[in-house]
């Protein structure tokens, strides 16, 4: 059966055709726009009726992967279920209501929500204090190092610009560090996946701002020497950066604080269950240790008597400053909130156990149908690494094939060539909320695709052959990338 193809919205188009009835009505005195900021035209926008746009677009969300319709073992993506309760609660009128730039008087609840999620947060990393305003990990780890650096500066110790990371750090990190000004040193893995101590210690020296790597690693295993990793950096007078990548493989194990880390973001939209993916909402709150907490960015909600207000510069004078407006995204706060009242701590140690036989799971299945795994000594944390190296140089099928045809097995493709340093990877993240059969049933995909490449792998290398887009040249669609309408282009009649 040939893949379906969705006509562009235009084809649908008919002049005069709309639900104008529904528009708001025009003011009773004219806008007041400059002449040289008004169109010369109206914009060129489609003319439907209700019903197409709705149909429309409806199709259109018909054709998407996402995780409310496949499984998703994106790797170090966390692409997990997220619960309808957190969405309804976070959702309340009473939170909706509330307008940012209304007194704070006025918003006690949503305050004392705020604060208690940046409670429940130390007590789940060990941090001494935490602030919610970062909308994304990336900028949570841009307030990590920038307070590592802003802590040196405050103690006059301007060397201090080297930002070590090791070879399966996460790969924003190096990128965060050079937005920061620092200075990027790169070190060594182990053939068991840990890091390379003997590297380490020649590493370290007076440049030495911090360390930035996540626990467990990108390599999908948990850091044994993590203790003598953080004793290293901080007797060279360095700081450790924890990157809260993986944190639902650890959530009510073990906390960061007492691996020795002095700061962390926490991808709240991943290990707590939000909106995850498409570029956003994001919330990358952050939490440190008692070095760096004076200069945590602001807003902080604290409590004072029984009263909750947020803290200013005037408060903080050593802050690095705001990051966000107001107080962040607080609706993914808040359904991250609600998530974790909701399974309370024993739920919370819950998610890393199943997250973690999860991967194992996927671990044995996949190493016992013939599967090379990265790190077969190592048992894995949340995720786990199968190379396809063998399959490359065989039947010259390589990780990318096997992931567009995993998704004509209705499946979203693991994370592909992540980590570098493992050739034809895939990065499998299982995630605790999927169940037995599922893994079952990408166990048996992985195997009949692997025998579609000794057999047919042809057939595997012009994969997709079933979704509505076929296979991409990704580097022209990158350097050649055409999202726009042209009205002058003879498009195809409209469809029956």
């Amino acid at each position: 059966m040939a893949p379906r193809q969705e006509p562009l919205i235009f084809q649908y188009s008919r002049a005069g055709r709309g639900a104008v009835d529904q528009w708001p009505r025009e003011p009773d005195t004219p806008l007041e726009i400059p002449r040289e900021l008004q169109r010369p035209r109206p914009p060129l926008l489609p003319e439907v009726s209700e019903l197409d746009a709705v149909r429309h677009f409806t199709r259109l969300s018909q054709l998407n992967f996402s995780i409310d319709t496949h499984f998703y073992p994106l790797g170090s993506c966390t692409m997990k279920y997220n619960p309808k309760a957190c969405n309804a609660l976070a959702t309340l009128p009473q939170f909706l209501a509330r307008h940012p730039l209304a007194p704070e008087s006025r918003g006690q609840g949503v305050l004392a929500c705020l604060h208690e999620l940046q409670e429940m947060l130390c007590a789940l990393t060990g941090m001494q204090a935490a602030a919610l305003g970062p909308m994304a990990g990336a900028q949570g780890e841009l307030a990590g190092v920038a307070m590592i650096l802003a802590h040196h500066r405050s103690r006059g110790d301007l060397a201090r610009r080297e930002i070590i990371v090791p070879q399966a750090a996460h790969g924003t990190n190096p990128a965060t560090a050079s937005m920061c000004g620092a200075t990027v040193r790169e070190i060594p893995v182990g053939a068991d996946g840990d890091v390379d101590i003997e590297a380490l210690r020649a590493a370290v020296g007076p440049a030495t701002a911090g360390i930035m790597l996540t626990n467990p690693s990108t390599l999908g295993v948990f850091e044994r020497r993590i203790v003598e990793v953080a004793e290293i950096v901080h007797a060279a007078g360095g700081l450790l950066y924890y990157d809260g990548a993986n944190l639902n493989a650890i959530l009510g194990k073990v906390r960061p604080a007492d691996m020795g880390f002095d700061v962390i973001h926490m991808n709240l939209h991943k290990t707590f269950s939000t909106p995850h993916g498409g570029g956003g909402p994001g919330a990358g709150a952050v939490g440190v240790g008692p070095l760096l907490e004076p200069f945590l960015p602001i807003p902080i909600v604290v409590r004072e008597a029984d009263h909750y207000r947020s803290l200013t510069e005037r408060d903080r004078p050593r802050t690095i400053g705001r990051l966000s407006a107001f107080m962040g995204n607080v609706g993914v706060l808040l359904r991250a909130y609600v998530y974790m009242r909701l399974l309370g701590s024993e739920g919370l140690s819950q998610v890393a156990e199943h997250a973690a036989l999860n991967a194992n799971y996927l671990l044995a299945r996949l190493a016992g149908a013939g599967f090379e795994v990265a790190y077969p000594s190592r048992r894995a944390s949340h995720e786990l690494i199968v190379t396809l190296e063998r399959q490359a140089r065989d039947s010259e099928v390589t990780a990318m094939d096997f992931a567009k045809r995993l998704l004509d097995y209705g499946m979203h493709a693991p994370t592909t060539y992540f980590p570098l340093l493992v050739p034809e990877c895939l990065l499998i993240e299982p995630t605790e909320t999927e169940s037995k059969e599922t893994l079952d049933a990408f166990v048996a995909a992985m195997v009949s695709i692997a025998r579609e490449a000794r057999e047919d792998p042809e057939r595997v290398r012009r994969a997709p052959h079933t979704l509505p887009v076929r296979r991409l040249d990704d580097v022209r669609a990158a350097k050649q990338l055409d999202l726009t309408w042209d009205p002058d282009a003879r498009a195809p009649d409209r469809p029956g």
